[in-house]
């Protein structure tokens, strides 16, 4: 399978810094495209879709007609099954040209409405998994990928997809253990195709993402390139363990490697953010370039491209790049955050406010309380009081202690805007 961040200024620059890496796609974030080819994807990793008989085309087995009628009951339960599993895969065929059209609502519905009529189908779990990957919905991507793993226990791109989840850090989960279960599902992958490059990759992965920079972590990694020399982003996984070892002088050639042999967008954005997660910002600029030049509306790389603008402080450059980033993703969480610190760093605090309630509605529990603070409504309100808006400022505080109950500073300045 071939594959793919004056004082007060400094400290507040820092501070975005260390949050857009703990709450972006994060320092241990990886991913690739994942299937029978690569092509341009919708993300850093980017699963290929559940197979139907709509896509595959199988040979129709020919058999003799029985002479003998069976019983009318028989014959109609087996019709309306029959029908039942038709219109399973018609959905699951939907799903697959939604989700290739970027029109993930509509293949969300296509997939959900494949498991009314057969609840456990793992191929229904897996695709619906794919759709919310494609929007870094992790949280609903992880249920989804779960759900086809049981159901499917065989099914190696389900095991390698739930992989690449687990190991996207979420602020209050249990990560420790989503880590180890990571590593287990990788396992698992390559148990059962241990010639499979990708499972061998996600394994190294799961390791790193444990902490683990070891042997084991690098032959895994190393396994992977021996089975797909073309495997851009098993050269870049391998280049940061060996950075992280010491090794810098065997690393910079992998990075040339995987440069040289990236032709599609998801690998362009896995490089660029193994540079991001090594503070070399303003290179991954090139890089995301060269991914927007193949896919000029892919989320990731738009996501990255802000990301990396802003902190740069290019504020007013970052803005379109998240713009359509929550078009393209609009149920997103990240987007919108980084949006809206956009908007309060260029002093637009309405459309802050705005666009971090936007952010609110699709934040995971752990993301919620961090939207009250300095970069999230409490900002918001500063802003506003410095423009003397004294109404608005109680609205962003009251706002900021809805998602942080008992914070005595948000509740000071709460009454301090409210008598004024």
């Amino acid at each position: 399978m071939k594959a793919y961040a004056m004082v007060r200024a400094s400290l507040t620059f820092v501070a975005l810094c260390l949050s857009l890496l703990l709450t972006g796609t994060g320092t241990t974030a990886f991913g690739q495209d994942v299937g029978a080819e690569v092509g341009g994807g919708a993300g850093i990793f980017r699963p290929r879709n559940p197979e139907t008989r709509k896509s595959v085309a199988k040979p129709t087995p020919v058999t003799k007609p029985s002479t003998r009628p069976g019983p009318r009951s028989n014959r109609g339960a087996t019709a309306a099954a029959a029908a039942a599993e038709e219109r399973v895969e018609d959905l699951l065929a939907k799903g697959n040209e939604f989700r290739d059209a970027r029109r993930f609502a509509e293949a969300e519905e296509a997939y959900q409405g494949a498991l009314k009529i057969k609840p456990r189908d793992a191929r229904a779990a897996y695709g619906l998994g794919n759709v919310y990957t494609d929007q870094q919905r992790w949280e609903s991507a992880e249920s989804a990928y779960r759900n086809a793993a049981q159901w499917g226990p065989s099914n190696v791109d389900a095991l390698v997809a739930l992989s690449v989840v687990l190991v996207q850090p979420r602020t209050g989960a249990d990560n420790a253990k989503r880590f180890a279960d990571a590593e287990g599902f990788a396992r698992r992958a390559v148990q059962l195709q241990p010639k499979n490059a990708v499972a061998w990759d996600r394994l190294g992965v799961a390791l790193q993402s444990r902490g683990s920079f070891t042997n084991e972590t690098e032959q895994a990694y190393r396994r992977a390139v021996e089975l797909d020399p073309q495997f851009a982003v098993a050269y870049v996984h391998l280049g940061r363990v060996l950075k992280r070892q010491g090794r810098s002088s065997e690393a910079t050639p992998l990075y040339d490697q995987a440069i040289s042999l990236a032709k599609d967008a998801p690998t362009l954005n896995l490089i660029a953010e193994s540079l991001q997660a090594e503070q070399q910002w303003e290179q991954s600029g090139p890089v995301l370039q060269r991914s927007l030049a193949l896919d000029e509306r892919n989320p990731t790389a738009l996501l990255l491209m802000g990301r990396m603008l802003v902190v740069l402080k290019r504020y007013q450059e970052a803005e379109p790049y998240l713009k359509t980033s929550t078009e393209v993703s609009p149920r997103a969480f990240q987007p919108f955050n980084l949006l809206g610190r956009t908007y309060l760093a260029l002093e637009r605090y309405a459309d802050a406010e705005v666009t971090y309630e936007r952010a609110a509605s699709f934040a995971p529990a752990g993301d919620r309380k961090h939207l009250a603070g300095a970069f999230g409504f409490q900002g918001v309100g500063d802003g506003y009081l410095k423009t003397r808006e004294h109404t608005n400022a109680a609205r962003a505080y009251q706002r900021a202690l809805e998602l942080d109950p008992g914070n005595k500073e948000i509740e000071q300045k709460l009454s301090k805007a409210r008598s004024r």
